[in-house]
């Protein structure tokens, strides 16, 4: 991490931060605890993308910039990093930029799309494909908990 610039370096310790602070929040905690037992180990690998998802279904209440605008952005930042990226990771920002992976995330099917392309990877025997039906089992409750948490996230993050 020494080797990027210092920008680089405090932008990962912030999103390090925000990790560890949303994995601690009490409404991410009892959102995990709707997934089946089979399932759970791998809900916060689930609720990171379905957050995505509320995230650009409400856009509109979290920022002013629009957010085909944000995702360009970011997708531009992929592209001009790539020097700073291991090479197993270059397939992976390309694909993203490519297949445009955070504009298909507004569409909850697509939700389920990346999260059984993701449980494909793992590399052992597991129970996370599918896991989009249990989100849809609880996606009124999942979320009502998202946008508690995000309310107590944005000042929190503000402040790292």
């Amino acid at each position: 991490m020494q080797d990027m610039p210092p920008a680089m370096q405090i932008g990962i310790r912030h999103h390090l931060a925000v990790d560890g602070y949303t994995d601690r929040h009490p409404e991410v905690l009892a959102s995990k605890r709707l997934f089946s037992s089979e399932r759970r180990r791998f809900a916060g690998v689930a609720l990171d993308v379905l957050y995505d998802h509320y995230l650009l279904k409400n856009w509109e209440h979290y920022s002013a910039q629009r957010s085909n605008g944000f995702i360009s952005q970011r997708y531009h930042e992929l592209e001009a990093f790539e020097h700073l990226m291991p090479p197993a990771m270059l397939p992976v920002a390309r694909q993203i930029r490519q297949h445009d992976w955070f504009g298909q995330y507004r569409d909850l099917d697509n939700i389920g799309y990346a999260l059984d392309r993701i449980s494909r990877r793992i590399r052992f025997p597991n129970r996370f494909e599918g896991i989009i039906t249990e989100i849809k089992l609880h996606h009124v409750e999942l979320e009502q908990r998202f946008q508690r948490f995000f309310e107590d996230l944005q000042p929190a993050a503000r402040d790292f």
